[in-house]
């Protein structure tokens, strides 16, 4: 039996953060004792945990000591600031931010795709793009089979990727709308409610998003593959919860239909939905872990092409939950330590 840890849980009042609690009631993780950390705005509130209430203490320069994991996932300043810390007092840190993730020297880990990744950790594990998760957890066993070449993502990714106050947005827009008012914008560009926006987080010189480039390079990273061929367009989409990616991807090598169709059944973490017109989507997936992937389908504008459809709750496998077995392939792992 895994001894029990001390966990800390920073952001705890967040989005992310309270799928963070659920997910380590929901799979046992073996908690002994839970320290939910928030800004100075939110310390004092209460947050639930396994059927309980914790207050949220105040995240500070000692809020570590005696810490075995610590979850981030509090914005990259906070983990720029407080994850080193959290690793000089001892703690292993699963972080959920951009910060750390193309950092050479730190493993940016899907547990289904690289878990091998983690045995060089120093003390710091990054936890990839939500979007990127869901995809290369999706294109792991057809690259196995058949050798991935190139990949193009078209994703359509819920408001609850933005945050909670944008899951309020949305409300208040389509509210709003649907009474002959004008919608309040504040934290999506333009109105989201009834509407599609290509542009999520800031535009980069190229003209591509940073969204965009987190899941070239971050796809590129997890799958071993430095010259992947990755392009992405990211598309925010008036959903609560779920991100879908329609996936557009070329092979070295033929491969059929049925044979990706059976080494999709086969892979750990996927949900496979054979028939097309039983094609899952983000309602399917809201509150679940696995990836599901429907419209499996030869793509004959490709050599070797094969298009999907693939969805996850990004709060869940796309953040949380991923995290969460981060932590368990650590223990399994034996690496739920700081290398000294």
């Amino acid at each position: 039996m895994a001894r029990k840890l001390t966990v800390a849980v920073v952001g705890a009042t967040g989005a992310v953060g309270a799928e963070m609690l659920s997910v380590l009631a929901d799979r046992r993780f073996p908690v002994d004792r839970l320290i939910p950390l928030a800004s100075h705005r939110s310390a004092g509130t209460e947050v639930s945990y396994d059927g309980d209430t914790h207050v949220v203490a105040e995240l500070g320069e000692r809020s570590f000591e005696g810490v075995d994991l610590a979850l981030f996932s509090a914005g990259a300043a906070t983990s720029d600031r407080y994850a080193p810390l959290a690793v000089a007092a001892g703690a292993v840190v699963v972080d959920n931010t951009s910060f750390f993730r193309m950092r050479p020297d730190v493993p940016l880990v899907v547990p289904e795709v690289n878990p091998d990744a983690l045995d060089a950790h120093r003390g710091i594990i990054a936890n990839p793009n939500c979007s990127t998760i869901q995809c290369v957890v999706a294109l792991a066993p057809l690259h196995a089979l058949a050798g991935l070449r190139r990949v193009v993502y078209s994703t359509y990714q819920s408001a609850s990727g933005a945050g909670h106050r944008a899951m309020e947005e949305l409300k208040d827009q389509a509210v709003a709308l649907l009474n002959f008012r004008d919608p309040p914008v504040e934290k999506f560009p333009r109105r989201l409610a009834f509407d599609c926006l290509p542009h999520i987080d800031k535009f980069l010189d190229d003209g591509h998003t940073k969204e965009e480039r987190k899941m070239v390079e971050e796809s590129r990273k997890i799958m071993g593959l430095p010259a992947l061929r990755v392009s992405v367009t990211c598309v925010r989409v008036p959903v609560f919860v779920g991100h879908a990616v329609a996936i557009h991807a070329e092979f070295d090598r033929p491969v059929s239909v049925a044979a990706a169709r059976a080494a999709l059944a086969a892979a750990p973490g996927i949900v496979l939905h054979d028939d097309p017109s039983a094609y899952p989507t983000a309602v399917d997936a809201a509150g679940q872990d696995p990836v599901h992937v429907g419209r499996l389908r030869a793509d004959d504008g490709l050599d070797n092409g094969l298009a999907m459809w693939v969805v996850a709750d990004n709060l869940r496998k796309g953040a949380a939950t991923n995290a969460v077995q981060i932590a368990e392939a650590l223990i399994a792992r034996d690496r739920l330590r700081v290398p000294r």
